[in-house]
């Protein structure tokens, strides 16, 4: 069984810039791609960034290409996304969620274990 713990979230004001954590139990991580998504209320989940198995390749959502940054560290099961340049349209509940493949997927339906997310508002 999997399981992922988000942190990190928090209020921030625009313009700031904050990092959440992902740490993820079980084991070969390390073989399948993370993602980062978020929700806002009245909306459906959206992509933000995914990051493969291995670290070398990413993706990232249009309305944050150039501000967010995913990363991870497969010897502490953790992923992380660094965000900068924060707007108020960035709040949201931003989850974490393990991927059935290593590859890169921006469909929810390609992932199979989710965080219970973390709230980040920012404040203009």
């Amino acid at each position: 069984q999997v399981q992922l713990v988000e942190s990190g979230g928090g209020l921030v004001q625009a313009g700031d810039s904050l990092r959440l954590s992902c740490a993820a139990s079980g084991s070969a991580f390390s073989s399948y791609a993370m993602g980062w998504f978020r929700r806002t209320p009245g909306k459906e989940r959206e992509i933000v960034a995914v990051v493969t198995g291995n670290g070398g390749r990413t993706y990232y959502a249009d309305p944050v290409k150039g501000r967010f940054t995913i990363s991870r560290d497969n010897a502490k099961n953790t992923v992380y996304l660094q965000m900068s340049s924060l707007k108020p349209e960035d709040t949201a509940v931003y989850y974490c969620a393990r991927s059935s493949y290593s590859g890169i997927y921006s469909r929810s339906s390609a992932y199979d274990y989710w965080g219970r997310g973390t709230q980040v508002t920012i404040s203009s």
